[in-house]
């Protein structure tokens, strides 16, 4: 059975499975989801844990030992088995459909995992323990859900931002800072809770207590350079180059995205649909939504100017010379690669805002 985690609560009021999978790669929300489960498996009596790490040449007889004995004082037992990798290979996936059809009533089983692919959900060992069990698959908060997800955990400990604009202006600050570190997030409202009484938060107090902890992620750029945020990207080239970022990983990332929409943009002049285009171009998540307002606002020829000027860019990172040709006239790079940089996104982000006068000047 599959349970969203916003469910899971009232799913362990009404009593626990024998089984849970719990996969995704937002590593504080599992956590908490794995927390309350075994919270829950201690209220209903299965007092003794036992925990397995799958590493290579994990011994699988062992597993299937633990959940076949009984402890010497007839407790009930959790068994957690944490599968980093995401792969339990052949042997690993015959035991765990051995393991999902035994249901023992004094076992319960707990299996975590990372963020699996489709093809990964559709393996008969994840069937098995999906189809035996409750299979809780654990998705990122998303950038623009991110505000709310934090004015939804002060309010778990008694306090609110202010109303109207300023409490919106508060809201996307923490977000902001937080960018990509959900824990960071999470430690930071609690911080907020230390500092300050229950009731109304001012921007000011908000401001005044949240580092800026922001996480930056190379795709994540490209996320915000095809949903036309050039404030955002401004900031998130600042950070990947205070954080040591190679600049020739983000300039692969970049000129990547640029050939995807290229091959799209003419694929779509073909006739071709833009979902047989997506899937063709393996593009998902939230991508997939971005993709289509990005294609609307640029035409061939810009993108062909932003793969020009990609090529430029990459002679300047390694260390050569060149120059990229413009629309606007400008015929040199700037003389850091990073500002090149953030100006190749802003020609995807925002192409009738670009100016001759410097780099950051649509920011």
């Amino acid at each position: 059975m599959q349970l969203r985690l916003d469910a899971l609560e009232a799913h362990l009021a009404k009593g626990l499975g024998s089984l849970y999978v719990v996969y995704g790669d937002e590593h504080l929300l599992a956590q908490e989801a794995c927390d309350r489960i075994r919270a829950a498996a201690r209220a209903a009596g299965f007092t003794e844990r036992s925990v397995f790490t799958v590493e290579r040449s994990f011994d699988w007889s062992s597993l299937i030992g633990a959940s076949q004995s009984m402890s010497l004082f007839g407790e009930r037992q959790l068994i957690e088995l944490r599968i980093p990798s995401g792969k339990p290979g052949k042997d690993g996936a015959d035991a765990l459909k051995a393991l999902a059809s035994a249901g023992n009533p004094d076992v319960l089983m707990m299996v975590t995992l990372p963020r699996l692919d489709a093809a990964t959900q559709k393996a008969a060992w994840f069937a098995a323990l999906a189809d035996a069990g409750v299979a809780l698959r654990i998705d990122a908060v998303d950038r623009a859900q991110l505000p709310n997800w934090v004015a939804q955990r002060l309010a778990q400990q008694g306090q609110r931002v202010a109303a109207g604009e300023e409490g919106r202006r508060a809201l996307q600050f923490i977000a902001e800072r937080v960018e990509g570190n959900l824990l960071a997030a999470h430690q930071e409202i609690q911080k907020l809770g230390l500092l300050h009484p229950p009731g109304v938060l001012t921007f000011e107090q908000v401001h005044d207590a949240v580092l800026n902890v922001a996480r930056y992620d190379v795709f994540k750029l490209n996320e915000a350079m095809l949903a036309g945020d050039v404030g955002r990207l401004s900031r998130m080239v600042d950070g990947l180059k205070g954080e040591g970022e190679a600049a020739v990983l983000v300039l692969w990332a970049l000129t990547e995205e640029l050939r995807t929409l290229l091959k799209i943009k003419r694929g779509m002049a073909d006739g071709k649909p833009l979902a047989t285009l997506l899937r063709e171009n393996r593009v998902w998540g939230p991508r997939e939504r971005l993709i289509g307002p990005a294609l609307s606002r640029l035409s061939e020829a810009q993108l062909e100017e932003g793969l020009a000027l990609a090529a430029g860019l990459d002679r300047q990172v390694k260390g050569l010379t060149g120059t990229a040709p413009s629309s606007s006239g400008r015929e040199a790079l700037p003389p850091d690669p990073w500002d090149g940089l953030f100006e190749l996104a802003a020609l995807v982000a925002a192409p009738g805002k670009r100016s001759s006068a410097g780099p950051r000047a649509a920011a």
